[in-house]
């Protein structure tokens, strides 16, 4: 059954409807499996997962091209919880501009969507880094992780030091193409 002659349109009939739920009922599972990945509270997950839902049905509505649902329901997911994080990165930004005017003790506690963040970001970039190839990986790493010079590398290897720097050059595009999305999101 195409999603596309069966969802879409304004006019909710009962085939359509059926439709609507045996594709939401399908992607479910998987869908909140990613989302609990990144949100680990039970209810706060099934609030995203029931917001994308919501998304969804409301795209049918609006007659939407939708040509893969997964990726489109996994991308829309993403975008929900990114959402969260911003709303509660400004609230704290606004609170501590509120001690802060007040004198009020500060502290630098660190929040656990500061947390999730920051491992949400370290899976990202080791997915990225894991779509390369092994030799600009283990440059990479070694450089930015391990603080590995490249003349150290060189004498290990025996590759050239130019070579070396150029894996690196490429590992860095490739990670700046894989990442930018994300970025422009966080900014």
């Amino acid at each position: 059954m195409e999603i596309a002659s069966v969802v879409s349109g304004p006019i909710r009939t009962e085939e359509r409807e059926q439709a609507l739920t045996a594709l939401i009922e399908s992607h479910r599972t998987p869908l909140l499996s990613i989302i609990r990945k990144r949100i680990r509270d039970q209810v706060e997950a099934e609030d995203v997962l029931q917001d994308v839902f919501a998304e969804f049905v409301e795209a049918c509505d609006l007659g939407q091209a939708i040509e893969v649902l997964g990726a489109w329901l996994a991308r829309v997911a993403q975008n929900k919880i990114l959402d969260r994080f911003r709303r509660r990165t400004t609230q704290s930004n606004y609170e501590a501009s509120v001690r802060a005017a007040t004198n009020a003790e500060q502290t630098s506690v660190s929040r656990p969507d500061d947390e999730w963040m920051h491992a949400w970001l370290r899976a990202e970039i080791v997915n990225a880094l894991e779509m390369l190839p092994q030799e600009q990986r283990d440059v990479f790493v070694k450089h930015e992780l391990e603080g590995r010079t490249f003349a150290e590398m060189a004498a290990e290897t025996g590759v050239i030091m130019n070579t070396l720097l150029s894996r690196k050059r490429y590992t860095v595009r490739f990670l700046r193409n894989q990442l930018k999305e994300i970025y422009d999101e966080l900014e």
